[in-house]
């Protein structure tokens, strides 16, 4: 029995509401990320000028709510740059039953990365790409090194009413590709798909986790995006979209992936 507590209040922890609700965020300031793309090309840590030596190891990037791979190009290269072996997530664009993006096409490039290094891998998710990445690393944690998310609200879905509008027709669409394919609470907190149980469960102490957010966060309610552990959680200025070109960011991530 004490557990079974235990592991209870350990999902608590990690997911504490499982309904989409409105979040009360300034979404204009998000028209600001085109500053922080400037400010990365004339930061030294773009050129991994101060960047901790790297190994080698693998690092898959995965993209946020209606995003493909494209836009994480320069995190990308700016990971090779400094000597690690970088992989694009090969979802495609992130619309789509988490639990299926995962199974059919992140695990192929996990595969792929682990084979190719010999080590575990590095998983970077930018927004949902960032709860994709949890619980991805939650269901194969001995191939897993480190989580890192980016401005992820992995407690619970606290979001802009615009996004959750959006998040809804994305909802409506899955079921009718799929139909009896899914689960009928497919793409809601209340879904009780591998990805949903992987989420409400803790990450092992094998794996390093960062959750990076920003207080100014335009799209989704930073109080979501930590752990509440000062091990764990990096605050840095911003927006939600430019946490993928924040100069702030890459520093973090060039520390926390080190060796």
């Amino acid at each position: 029995m004490s557990q079974l507590h235990d592991e209870n209040m350990a999902a608590q922890r990690v997911l504490i509401n499982l309904d989409e609700t409105p979040a009360s965020v300034p979404m204009w300031q998000e028209a600001l990320f085109g500053v922080e793309m400037l400010l990365l090309r004339a930061a030294p840590i773009y050129y991994g000028i101060g960047a901790p030596r790297a190994n080698g190891s693998g690092v898959v990037v995965i993209p946020g709510f209606l995003g493909t791979d494209a836009y994480l190009m320069e995190m990308y290269a700016w990971l090779r740059r400094i000597g690690y072996k970088s992989y694009f997530s090969g979802i495609g664009l992130n619309a789509e039953c988490p639990n299926l993006l995962i199974k059919r096409r992140l695990n192929d490039t996990i595969d792929q990365a682990v084979s190719e290094t010999g080590q575990p891998v590095h998983l970077i998710g930018h927004s949902l790409g960032g709860i994709i990445a949890r619980s991805a690393a939650r269901q194969r944690s001995s191939d897993i090194a480190s989580v890192i998310t980016l401005g992820s609200p992995f407690r619970g879905t606290v979001v802009h009413s615009r996004v959750l509008k959006v998040a809804e027709m994305v909802r409506s669409n899955i079921l009718k590709t799929h139909g009896p394919g899914v689960l009928p609470a497919c793409y809601t907190g209340r879904c009780t798909c591998n990805f949903m149980d992987s989420l409400k469960k803790e990450l092992p102490d094998s794996i390093r986790q960062t959750a990076i957010y920003t207080k100014t966060d335009g799209v989704v309610d930073w109080q979501y995006c930590i752990m509440d552990d000062p091990e764990i959680d990096v605050e840095v200025p911003g927006t939600h979209i430019g946490l993928a070109f924040n100069p702030s960011v890459y520093h973090t991530i060039a520390e926390r992936l080190a060796p």
